[in-house]
């Protein structure tokens, strides 16, 4: 049973953000995780010269991995919000607790690889290239987003899973204008 003091303030949330808004913000998302990966890359780059073998490759993705992992379970498990996430007042929530625990937050953050895994799998699988692995991979989120329509409350099935919501956060107070006399 959830300790009251450690629940979510139910005024703070206003609804469930519509499946429109969060890919919305997953598109703004995935250009700041350009800037998050920019220095790590730099540095590994200038480590490896620059070199494109099959063990670099795999060195690379591993660093995306877990610079990436880094930065979303640190803001989901302080905050609850990513900048993109503020910028569209979302948050990840986890009924009954003030913050989401640093396991919950690992634990979301390896499930949402499910938004690419399955069409990168195919992508390798069936040898696709460029324009057709890019088609797998936008096959793959749209599939994935569907699965919103199946988890009963709106969520995707990565949050279904790990027990978490994202919610809408209501538009800040309009600030009044005072006028001078």
């Amino acid at each position: 049973m959830p300790n009251s003091t450690n629940s979510t303030p139910a005024a703070s949330i206003t609804s469930h953000p519509t499946i429109k808004r969060r890919l919305i913000s997953m598109v703004y998302e995935s250009l700041l995780a350009l800037a998050v990966l920019f220095l790590p890359f730099l540095l590994f780059e200038l480590a490896v010269q620059g070199a494109h073998t099959p063990l670099t490759e795999h060195m690379r993705q591993c660093l995306a991995f877990l610079v990436m992992g880094a930065y979303f379970i640190h803001q989901w498990s302080r905050e609850g919000q990513t900048l993109a996430m503020k910028t569209w007042r979302l948050k990840v929530v986890l009924p009954g607790h003030t913050h989401v625990p640093l396991r919950v937050a690992a634990f979301r953050y390896i499930l949402s690889w499910m938004w690419l895994l399955p069409a990168l799998l195919v992508s390798y699988a069936f040898d696709l290239q460029h324009w057709t692995a890019l088609g797998a991979i936008g096959v793959g989120i749209l599939a994935w987003s569907a699965t919103a329509l199946l988890t009963g409350n709106g969520q995707f099935l990565h949050d279904k899973l790990a027990g978490t919501q994202i919610v809408q956060l209501p538009a800040p107070a309009k600030k009044s204008k005072k006028v001078a006399a």
